[in-house]
């Protein structure tokens, strides 16, 4: 959704975030390691003012060569 896309650019990282029918969000961040970490705590403690953070879990986390999207949006 917006507030996470606008924390995104804010951070610096890239790739994409969506609403799964089970209730939860799925997606993906790239970018350098200490931005990733600020995002990853940001979707941890804060998100979306509407919504409420039970539980996060992130997973496949790997060094990349290249970042595979250029900026960040919210499928649907």
């Amino acid at each position: 959704n917006q507030y996470t896309e606008e924390e995104a650019r804010k951070l610096g990282v890239v790739g994409w975030v969506k609403n799964t029918s089970q209730g939860t969000v799925t997606g993906q961040v790239q970018g350098p390691e200490d931005k990733v970490n600020a995002m990853k705590s940001w979707l941890t403690k804060v998100g979306s003012p509407s919504s409420r953070i039970d539980r996060t879990n992130f997973s496949n986390e790997k060094e990349i060569s290249k970042l595979d999207f250029s900026g960040f949006s919210t499928r649907y």
